[in-house]
């Protein structure tokens, strides 16, 4: 199938199968995203389908300066403008979901400390607004704030659709309160969320089972890292675990589910060696049986041949579309992207390296 046709993933028709990626820009200095981030996203719905920046399900979920929520009426009202922007010129957008979990700080919570699956401090750090500074050590959740946690990702996907998104993404990687929950090097807890693989999984699976009784589930996406590290959020058994997810996930009639199948990060180069050696993106593919968004370094030529022999439904792009906002047009038209963007203009500032990029057909 080719690159540029049109497809059905779950309850949404995209009309092309180029997915920009997540990406957080850090443009919302209030947690509300304003007119730049409707024009941001309007000018990048050339893309199949675009998946938001991460947005916080509550104010606990919050863990860095400038990220969007999406639990307020003005927040609500704020991404209905991005989703009005992004319809007017034919894209079709989900919203993602998070929780950053332990990957946070005091000064977001009035001093209170963060929360994850255990009490166990990572070798992470976060943006706060006195600059890049050390995550300490989280408290565990108790079981029935775990419950609260699971109706928070549910409202947040309810006020989504309230806000005109096509669908939700639900952000289980990158190191995150869903990884942390995955993933036994920071999981140590002894109740029915710690221990096994089964138990470990159950918190992300009553998610996404909340999130599809409410919207549908084929409006309801997820995003997982089963070949990467990040924030210091490892697993001893990562195919085990993963493979158990794949296989959970393809019985739940998703939209789609979002691999990253390897990262940009020196530090875990290392890491995704060793998870390579007998665990690769084929074999999450084998398990899972639904639609399948892939993500990492793909080029052209790479995304023209996951989608040709059917191995992937869509092909994620990220950082590329900084630069170029047309990017699936100018595919299409065997045109050349702009240079990369500055990695100085990546996170927070004005539109200046935001919406100022140049298209070839503005």
């Amino acid at each position: 199938m080719s690159l540029f046709e049109q497809t059905q993933l779950g309850l949404i028709e995209v009309k092309n199968r180029i997915c920009m990626a997540p990406m957080t820009r850090a443009r919302c200095p209030d947690t509300v995203a304003g007119d730049s981030v409707a024009k941001y996203y309007a000018q990048r719905a050339g893309a199949g389908l675009i998946i938001t920046e991460a947005t916080q399900i509550s104010s606990q979920g919050t863990g860095s300066i400038a990220t969007p929520g999406i639990y307020t009426a003005a927040q609500i009202e704020g991404w209905s403008k991005t989703a009005q922007a992004v319809h007017a010129r034919g894209g079709k957008i989900f919203a993602q979901i998070w929780h950053t979990g332990r990957v946070s700080h005091p000064s977001f919570h009035d001093g209170a400390m963060p929360v994850s699956a255990s009490a166990v401090r990572g070798n992470c750090h976060t943006f706060t607004k006195n600059g890049y500074e050390a995550t300490p050590q989280p408290r565990a959740l108790g079981n029935s704030e775990v419950v609260d946690v699971v109706t928070d990702f549910r409202q947040a996907a309810v006020n989504a659709i309230e806000a005109g998104f096509d669908g939700v993404q639900i952000h289980a990687a990158n190191g995150y309160l869903i990884d942390q929950f995955l993933r036994d090097g920071v999981n140590q807890r002894d109740d029915s969320y710690g221990g096994t693989v089964e138990n470990r999984s159950r918190f992300l699976l009553e998610i996404v089972d909340a999130v599809s009784a409410a919207i549908d589930s084929g409006r309801t996406a997820v995003r997982l890292n089963p070949f990467t590290v990040s924030f210091d959020c490892a697993d001893s058994n990562p195919k085990s675990l993963f493979l158990y997810v794949a296989r959970q996930l393809g019985e739940r009639n998703l939209c789609f589910v979002d691999i990253v199948e390897r990262g940009l990060d020196p530090a875990t180069a290392d890491v995704v060696a060793e998870v390579a050696k007998d665990f690769t993106p084929k074999d999450f593919r084998r398990a899972y049986k639904g639609n399948l968004v892939v993500n990492g370094l793909y080029d052209k030529d790479r995304a023209t041949q996951a989608t040709k022999n059917g191995y992937a439904q869509m092909v994620g792009i990220g950082r590329p579309y900084m630069g170029t906002p047309d990017l699936a047009e100018r595919w299409e038209q065997g045109q050349g992207l702009n240079e990369p963007l500055d990695m100085a203009l990546w996170y927070g500032g004005g539109d200046t390296g935001y919406t100022d990029q140049v298209a070839l057909n503005p």
